[in-house]
């Protein structure tokens, strides 16, 4: 692992702020010539100035182009053929080259090794012990956040949590997937017991956004074992997951909106569904701001300046069969011919899609100009970056409860799966299959960077299956259709002929990304057998109760 470039929390504080919902009140700033280490971590405030960068600032390189490159371009949602940030995962031909992904790896250990700065200086404060571990919390969830993320894309990784070992010491060893995903876990529960029951600020963490958390964790770790095509998965991690979503969902303050189209609004930022999200900063300039508009925009005609790049950023043929005919939340993600944005270009009516319905473009981060929104600048929507919201726990429920089951008919799992499709204008189910649970997850939380690792929690236990479902996607050829808003149709459009692009081979080792070739070459033994972690921290064993 390269030296990582690691500042005092302390040193940045200034920039520790939050946007709260429609509202502008930002967590008190700290000016930095009067910081030092010697006079900060000394009250409950400055534990607040200290955690506030881990909502934006050390994910940002995460967010910029690798949240959807790779959630959304891997899993072939997206398709973006003249972009160097999608096509190589969309393609599966990333390198250890591939920027995104360098940038993702850098910003991933830059969450762990902030967090880590904040742990240790609160740690050593002489604050009460109950408000220390409130903070601790926050910042242990964090961590363990990206340790999840770490996990799934490159299995082995170091754990750290002394940032000061590795400047001194970068060439040491991985750990093991199962030792990240259970330092992980262990973070989470942690955080799940000393989170508060609410938010103290708006936009900040609860002990329910670390259940919701640990339900995606207990399940990325069910299916995890020496046998990827065992078929099976441990059924204890399958009841933590769904007693850990029962306790988000039903314990929790998060509710759904009524509409799905409202998520994505700047205005409602840090809405009731919302359990984690990235907090972008509307005038924060570079670092804490969300560019993804600009990555997406169809045309200057939605931005009302030049930063709309996203002609050719696109909607997969393969992701577009994926909606039923009423699925509302087709429009709500994706831009076709004759849909209407009552909130984009407002003053004059709202704006109408024109452009030949041979493609289909991004919608979900697209939020429109300055004359529509005060909290837009170019190249920054400062619409929240959602990392965990309530419709995924739901689905984290049925899943857990389908569990190794050909189907399900639970209530509880039923109702939840339904109540998402009600608000999306379809027809509820009345029994579950994986298939099912499947499909709600892709369209419901598609453009939100999490349907590949989907398909890699699903290649844990069935890797084949998941190896054949990524060649059925035929990726390497582009078929020329046409797309009917109204209906959301897909059809082959034969005047036209198809296309080829090439594509990386299709096998087990798509599940793993490649190690950056720069700390490959700063640390050789990232290509060296793991090594055991030593847990020396006792494991919570009364979470639940």
């Amino acid at each position: 692992m390269k030296k990582i470039h690691i500042k005092r929390i302390f040193l940045f504080a200034a920039l520790s702020f939050l946007v709260t919902g429609c509202s502008e009140d930002f967590l008190d700033k700290a000016p930095n010539d009067l910081i030092t280490k010697e006079n900060f971590y000394k009250t409950e405030d400055d534990f607040k100035a200290a955690t506030a960068p881990l909502y934006n600032r050390v994910w940002f390189d995460f967010n910029d182009k690798f949240y959807y490159g790779l959630g959304d371009g891997r899993s072939y949602n997206l398709y973006a053929p003249y972009s160097d940030y999608i096509y190589p995962f969309a393609d599966l031909t990333e390198t250890g080259l591939t920027g995104p992904l360098v940038s993702a790896w850098g910003s991933l250990y830059n969450v762990v090794q902030q967090s880590n700065n904040v742990i240790i200086g609160i740690e050593a404060s002489n604050v009460d012990a109950a408000v220390k571990n409130k903070y601790i919390a926050e910042a242990r969830f964090m961590r363990g956040t990206a340790y999840w993320y770490l996990a799934s894309l490159w299995g082995n990784v170091i754990i750290s949590t002394d940032p000061g070992v590795l400047v001194k010491n970068p060439v040491v060893n991985t750990n093991p997937t199962k030792d990240v995903y259970e330092f992980a876990i262990r973070d989470l529960e942690f955080a799940a017991k000393f989170l508060p029951e609410t938010a103290p600020q708006t936009g900040r963490l609860t002990r329910y956004s670390a259940f919701g958390m640990l339900s995606r964790l207990y399940l990325s770790v069910a299916g995890l074992s020496d046998n990827p095509n065992s078929g099976t998965r441990s059924q204890s991690y399958l009841d933590l997951a769904k007693k850990a979503a029962e306790k988000a969902i039903t314990d929790g303050p998060y509710r759904m909106l009524v509409n799905y189209a409202d998520l994505f609004e700047v205005d409602n930022n840090n809405n009731l569904e919302s359990m984690f999200a990235l907090q972008w900063v509307p005038f924060g300039g570079y670092g804490v701001n969300n560019t993804q508009q600009a990555y997406f925009a169809l045309s200057s005609d939605i931005t009302g300046d030049d930063a709309a790049w996203g002609y050719w950023t696109r909607a997969s043929n393969n992701v577009l069969y994926e909606y039923e005919p009423k699925d509302k939340r087709r429009q709500a993600t994706w831009m076709a011919d004759d849909d209407h944005y009552s909130t984009i270009n407002a003053a004059n009516g709202g704006y109408t899609v024109d452009h030949a319905n041979t493609f289909v473009n991004v919608k979900k981060g697209v939020v429109g100009s300055t004359k529509d929104n005060s909290k837009i600048t170019r190249q920054n929507s400062s619409l929240n970056t959602y990392m965990l919201r309530l419709g995924e726990v739901l689905l984290n429920y049925a899943e857990a409860t389908l569990g190794n089951n050909a189907n399900t008919t639970d209530a509880n799992a039923l109702t939840f799966v339904n109540l998402l499709r009600k608000r999306a204008g379809l027809d509820p189910k009345t029994s579950l299959t994986y298939e099912d649970i499947r499909h709600e997850r892709r369209v419901e939380l598609c453009m939100e960077g999490q349907y590949w690792y989907d398909l890699v929690r699903r290649s844990y236990y069935k890797q084949q299956e998941v190896i054949n479902y990524v060649t059925g996607q035929s990726r390497g050829i582009i078929v020329p259709i046409t797309y009917a808003a109204a209906t959301n149709t897909v059809s082959v459009d034969a005047t036209r002929d198809n296309s080829t692009r090439p594509v990386g081979a299709i096998d087990a080792s798509i599940f793993l990304m490649p190690y950056p070739e720069s700390e490959v070459i700063q640390n050789p033994l990232l290509s060296q057998a793991p090594v055991p972690y030593d847990f020396k921290e006792a494991k919570i064993t009364d979470l639940f109760n």
